[in-house]
């Protein structure tokens, strides 16, 4: 009997330690529970957390504004979501939403949402890789107010010419973009993008369509610009590969 006592005073004490334990970190000020939510390293704990009530989620998205990368790969996210955690991260740099083997759900809505985001003009990367959700339409708006956009990762998208003329006109500082199995892109969209992104470094767009020649032809505007994924056929014709 007293050794049941004492162990039913153990439990007693445990559950207390948990108690007091959950109460000393919902006495933490706002700014130190953002510090530390900051430090969470994925997306998936951020929603998690941001889950665990009103308190948590407001804290959720105050730590968002010190991220500079922010990825949902790997996520089933959708536009809402994603939408509302880029807003957030005002001082974002680098902007992530592969799909991945579980899918990311990114649509046009969503990026038309993410596109009025005060960080898109300060975006250096973005990666829209494999989003079979997106058209030109959520496309153009994203990347016509992504000013300041060094990197970008198209590839496996169904965008067309469109797409390439609005990062023309409007990402001057491009050096590298991926177009890989970007089906419904023509050399004139290439030569667009080519002529007016004189930054560009690199372009990988293996798997596309466009006829083989036509790399050659980006060369006499650009030397020194890297084309990856060539086929083999035009690699004696000055092309260069990495």
């Amino acid at each position: 009997m007293e050794k049941q006592q004492q162990q039913e005073q153990q439990r007693d004490g445990d559950g207390g330690g948990a108690g007091a334990a959950e109460g000393d970190i919902e006495r933490l000020p706002a700014d130190l529970l953002a510090h530390v939510l900051s430090l969470l390293p994925s997306f998936r704990d951020l929603s998690i957390a941001g889950g665990v009530s009103r308190r948590w989620r407001r804290a959720v998205e105050r730590s968002l504004a010190s991220r500079r990368r922010l990825s949902f790969a790997g996520q089933r996210t959708g536009d809402h979501t994603a939408a509302r955690f880029v807003r957030a991260a005002v001082n974002l740099r680098d902007l992530d939403i592969s799909r991945s083997c579980w899918g990311c759900k990114i649509t046009d809505e969503g990026l038309i949402k993410i596109s009025s985001a005060d960080c898109v003009g300060k975006l250096t990367s973005i990666s829209l890789w494999g989003l079979a959700g997106i058209t030109d339409k959520g496309v153009i708006q994203l990347v016509s107010r992504a000013y300041s956009l060094q990197h970008l990762n198209i590839g496996g998208t169904f965008i067309t010419d469109e797409s390439l003329n609005a990062v023309a006109n409007s990402c001057a500082n491009l050096k590298s973009i991926i177009l890989w199995s970007c089906r419904h892109v023509t050399e004139a969209g290439l030569v667009a993008l080519v002529n007016k992104c004189r930054r560009l470094e690199c372009i990988n767009v293996g798997g596309m369509r466009v006829p083989p020649e036509s790399f050659v032809g980006l060369l006499s505007i650009s030397p020194a610009l890297q084309i990856r994924s060539i086929p083999q056929i035009i690699l004696n014709a000055g092309v260069q590969v990495s």
